[in-house]
């Protein structure tokens, strides 16, 4: 049987939701980044804007690795979240090899688990 994930993503936490059969499980991953700063004027060099800038990258690309080692088997994913980290996960999925259909990305605010969870059901039940 297949297995068809939803997950709820921005840049601190995923919350992925895997159906298979009439198996249902949560997982959550944390990305443990700190807020993202931008700075405008004088208050920072270009140079520390620089290096706080790339450790962010580096945070963020080794979170998104994580969660797409856990919908690597995936058949097909349904990306929700709220902000501009859906966009970027779609798009970092979309370069990896041997990864499920993404059937849809929406657009959504912050989500309890069992919303999302609710939000996955009533999307693969169609």
């Amino acid at each position: 049987m297949k297995r068809k994930v939803g997950l709820w993503i921005d840049h601190r936490e995923a919350v992925i939701v895997s159906i298979k059969g009439d198996q249902e499980e949560i997982n959550s991953i944390k990305s443990n980044m700190e807020k993202h700063v931008r700075f405008s004027g004088e208050a920072q060099s270009s140079t520390e804007e620089d290096i706080r800038d790339r450790k962010f990258t580096n945070q963020l690309n080794k979170y998104y690795d994580e969660v797409i080692s856990s919908v690597r088997d995936a058949e097909s994913i349904l990306i929700v979240g709220p902000g501009e980290a859906k966009i970027e996960f779609k798009k970092r999925l979309e370069n990896e090899t041997q990864i499920g259909k993404i059937v849809a990305l929406e657009t959504t605010d912050k989500m309890t688990e069992p919303q999302i969870a609710a939000k996955v059901r009533e999307h693969f039940s169609k």
